[in-house]
């Protein structure tokens, strides 16, 4: 009798927990538009800390997908907070947490149908 689960690699992670990551991340997002952001930098650390255990896996697409969110969020927030002189940066962030917001949202939805995302 050939049980597959004792052949399994136990340095590989399983394939819950690589989601259950990725849904940690996706909390960590949500919740820095009511820590002024400070999640969002636990987030991005997890993302860095675990991307070798991620890759080759459906999984990975939320990772580039989240650190894409906070890489060009924090482009924009500062090119909101520059804008603050001209009286704009409240258009510019407000546009941002908007999309933030939709990517949050839309990732931890196509997460949660055990799907990766499409760019």
């Amino acid at each position: 009798m050939n049980d597959n689960t004792t052949n399994a690699d136990p340095t590989q992670p399983l394939a819950a927990d690589l989601k259950n990551l990725a849904l940690l991340v996706y909390i960590l997002q949500g919740l820095g538009f009511v820590t002024g952001g400070l999640t969002w930098v636990a987030g991005v650390m997890i993302n860095y800390i675990k991307l070798d255990s991620i890759k080759g896996t459906w999984v990975e697409s939320h990772f580039r997908w989240q650190l894409n969110t906070f890489w060009y969020g924090l482009l924009w927030w500062v090119v909101g907070l520059v804008l603050w002189l001209l009286l704009l940066g409240w258009l510019v962030w407000g546009l941002l947490s908007l999309w933030a917001l939709y990517r949050v949202i839309k990732g931890a939805l196509t997460l949660n149908d055990h799907k990766p995302i499409i760019f």
